[in-house]
């Protein structure tokens, strides 16, 4: 890390105001560039890869990615302090997986906490040790998927084993401020509820943990797979239909005491 977190640079690909669903509040995410998995599911494509991209949708073709300062990130998101004032939001970093670039995220965490926001995370955790124990600290709401507790499975759909992810699991669960966990229901992955039950059995596990969302599949992202040169994996699921995701908040709360809830 530079000497000035300000002058400390990173790579991004969107800032968006207003969200309502990454954190307590009215929050600015922040999304970094990057990521060691590459989910079936993934509905931000352009976030995978760390280099800078050209994007082609409906004949338009935009570059992703841009390398900033948290001086320049700061200034963006020091736009909207009124409303985290008002509402107890503030700033989150997402991806991507915000862990690939520890520096730059810890400098934009510490800047957050030098003006008064309040920081968030959407990891997946798939990080060395020592980057989570260096990051927690200045993180005030960790939000964390837990994809599936089968390690093999969790393999073949997003290209990495589970371990390393539950085990920063039960770290973070007993450091962090505040963890929530979330799991992306997908049809034909995670979507039983043999599957949900057993993720939320290891989430009712952890120290300190009370809320498990339930984030139902979308085909939001499809267009951008094209748009990048690249062929959509899943083309032919449907997202779960609002009675069966009942279904499996129901068997989340049969073996849990956590809060469980639909979307984020």
């Amino acid at each position: 890390m530079t000497e000035n977190i300000y002058d400390q640079t990173g790579r991004i690909f969107d800032i968006q105001r207003f969200s309502i669903h990454d954190g307590p509040g009215i929050r600015t995410i922040v999304f970094l560039k990057g990521c060691w998995l590459r989910c079936r599911w993934c509905c931000n494509p352009e976030s995978q890869e760390y280099k800078i991209q050209q994007l082609t949708i409906n004949g338009t073709t935009k570059t992703v990615g841009r390398d900033v300062t948290v001086r320049e990130v700061m200034e963006e998101v020091e736009k909207d302090r009124q409303y985290y004032r008002r509402s107890g939001g503030g700033v989150t970093l997402s991806g991507g997986e915000t862990m690939a670039q520890p520096d730059f995220a810890e400098a934009i965490f510490r800047a957050c906490h030098e003006y008064g926001f309040t920081t968030a995370i959407e990891t997946t955790a798939f990080a060395d040790r020592e980057v989570v124990e260096r990051l927690v600290p200045h993180i005030d709401y960790v939000l964390m998927d837990i994809k599936h507790m089968d390690s093999k499975k969790h393999e073949a759909w997003t290209t990495r084993p589970n371990e390393k992810i539950l085990d920063n699991a039960r770290w973070i669960a007993s450091h962090a401020s505040s963890l929530t966990i979330r799991v992306p229901v997908i049809p034909g992955f995670n979507d039983s509820v043999e599957e949900i039950m057993a993720i939320a059995r290891f989430t009712d596990s952890l120290p300190g943990v009370e809320q498990l969302h339930l984030l139902p599949y979308h085909r939001l992202g499809m267009d951008k797979y094209t748009g990048l040169g690249r062929t959509y994996t899943l083309p032919d699921i449907l997202p779960p239909k609002n009675d069966h995701m009942d279904q499996l908040k129901a068997a989340a709360e049969a073996v849990s005491s956590l809060h469980v809830q639909i979307g984020g």
